[in-house]
């Protein structure tokens, strides 16, 4: 009990530094000969009235300011130009919460683009450009994507990614990397060790942010972003971590790392001030067409199953059965809830469920039971719950959104055993930028899992997808990351009507 409520400490402790008000004198008119927004502009989590506003102030290098709490003006517009301003303010960036900024606004038009910028030290931001979601739509287009790598590819899938104009960019994690792979060829370097606290992990996310491509991809399109587990370590399972290191050490480490991955992010300040954990878990709904629920599948999950209720590691699982415990969990008891709701009072033709891993069964033999312990079946339990829910009549046409294994799936998603009828579809996004796993590690896919209608674990990044209130389509984007002038190729398009049980791969 002693290390629970010391984690939660930590975590309170790491959250209110966000959410702090200035206890010192402003530096108000301080002028830096650096560009305090270095890193860009961003952002997120679109609704029908407004959205989430997203800067951070840093000195030469991206690195951290050595001021105090810092005045920041801001301003929305109709136009790019701003000779309409519907909105202005100012908020102030804390030392405490690495001279971030988060501007929640509300009261806007609906299914509108706007124009933002920030003032600040003397200096203008980038302008931002942005749109609040609609009240009704006939169609959403989304991009979706994971895992990309600093050193391990170039972010140039970006460039294509705006050229389709998304309504809205979807990352389900691995946003940063906290570690290097020695053994892989490398397009640029980290340039510092492997994050451990605070200032390592503030100093990973600003790294990332400097890239141009990742850059203008925030800087044109609203964002919904989850954290998987390389944004604080990989594999980790709620306190369960690689090393077996005690709750109270590596709550400190996950706190911190937590911590910096809000102050780097366009999310809505009110997911995460005043509560006892940060929450990640959200729905953004597009009009009447698509519900869309943002999951958090690290946070709250069972401790990885056959295993030391401390060690988390991705391993292959053969014939364990304490991955069938009925108290497994990916989600926690309150998340699970929050779904349940959500999807019981599903109106929408379409329901989209993004979350970080792998959802479908991976048989990686003939024998059904040897499969990978990080992803959902080593918690069958709660995978079963949440297709109980998606199986509500309230549920017509379910999709699940995933991305970790840096590889494209398409997989018809039942519950366990045989003779359930299948409840949706999911889509896999490879990795934006990283490596393709090694040869041989899914096994013979096809013959094992006969559910999964379309696999590549060749080739790296992102899906593109068009909804209407008829059909879903989508397109597996493929790119090489490594390639400073990249070429893509459309290795497969998915096309599904609208309660169909089964898509169509061409």
């Amino acid at each position: 009990m002693q290390n629970i409520y010391w984690h939660r400490r930590a975590v309170l402790t790491a959250m209110a530094a966000l959410a702090a008000q200035p206890t010192m004198a402003m530096d108000v008119h301080v002028v830096v000969h650096n560009d305090p927004f270095a890193l860009g502009v961003a952002s997120g989590d679109p609704a029908p009235d407004g959205f989430v506003l997203w800067t951070r102030l840093v000195g030469k290098g991206g690195s951290t300011l050595d001021r105090g709490a810092i005045s920041v003006g801001f301003e929305v517009a109709h136009d790019s130009q701003f000779r309409r301003i519907v909105r202005k303010g100012e908020q102030v960036a804390h030392p405490a919460a690495g001279h971030s900024v988060h501007v929640e606004l509300a009261g806007l038009d609906p299914d509108r683009r706007y124009w933002y910028r920030f003032y600040a030290l003397g200096a203008v931001s980038p302008t931002g450009r942005t749109a609040t979601a609609p009240l009704r739509a006939d169609r959403f287009r989304l991009a979706l994507t994971s895992c990309q790598h600093w050193e391990l590819g170039w972010f140039s899938a970006y460039r294509d990614m705006i050229a389709a104009d998304p309504d809205l960019i979807v990352q389900v994690g691995d946003y940063i990397y906290e570690q290097s792979y020695p053994d892989q060829p490398k397009v640029r370097a980290f340039g510092a060790d492997d994050p451990r606290d605070l200032k390592g992990y503030r100093a990973r996310h600003a790294l990332y942010r400097t890239d141009p491509d990742l850059q203008e991809a925030h800087r044109l399109f609203p964002w919904l972003v989850t954290w998987d587990d390389h944004e604080v370590w990989n594999d980790y399972a709620g306190l369960a971590n690689r090393e077996g290191l005690a709750p109270h050490i590596f709550a400190a480490r996950r706190a911190a790392a937590y911590q910096a991955y809000f102050e780097h992010m366009p999310i809505r300040p009110s997911l995460w001030r005043s509560l006892s954990t940060p929450r990640l878990y959200r729905g953004v709904d597009w009009g009447d067409l698509a519900s869309l629920s943002m999951l958090d599948t690290r946070q709250y999950r069972s401790s990885p199953p056959c295993a030391d209720p401390m060690l988390a590691r991705n391993v292959r699982l053969d014939r364990c059965a304490d991955r069938l415990r009925p108290d497994r969990s990916m989600l926690g008891t309150a998340q699970e809830f929050w779904v349940g709701q959500r999807l019981a009072r599903e109106t929408r033709p379409w329901t989209l469920l993004a979350q970080g891993v792998f959802f479908a069964p991976l048989a990686l033999d003939a024998s059904g039971d040897v499969m990978f312990s990080d992803q959902w079946d080593g918690y069958i339990a709660g995978r079963d719950r949440l297709l109980e829910h998606m199986a509500q009549p309230s549920v017509r046409n379910a999709v699940v959104l995933s991305g970790d294994v840096h590889s494209f799936w398409v997989n018809s998603l039942a519950r366990a055993g045989s003779g359930h009828p299948i409840v949706g579809t999911e889509i896999v996004t490879s990795a934006l930028a990283a490596q393709s796993p090694p040869p041989g590690r899914f096994g013979n896919v096809q013959d094992n899992n006969p559910h999964i209608r379309f696999s590549n674990v060749d080739r790296t990044g992102y899906v593109l997808i068009n909804l209407d209130l008829e059909h879903m389509a989508a397109q597996f984007r493929a790119i090489d990351a490594r390639s400073p002038q990249p070429k893509f190729d459309i290795l497969a398009e998915l096309h599904q009507d609208a309660g169909a049980d089964i898509p169509t791969i061409d």
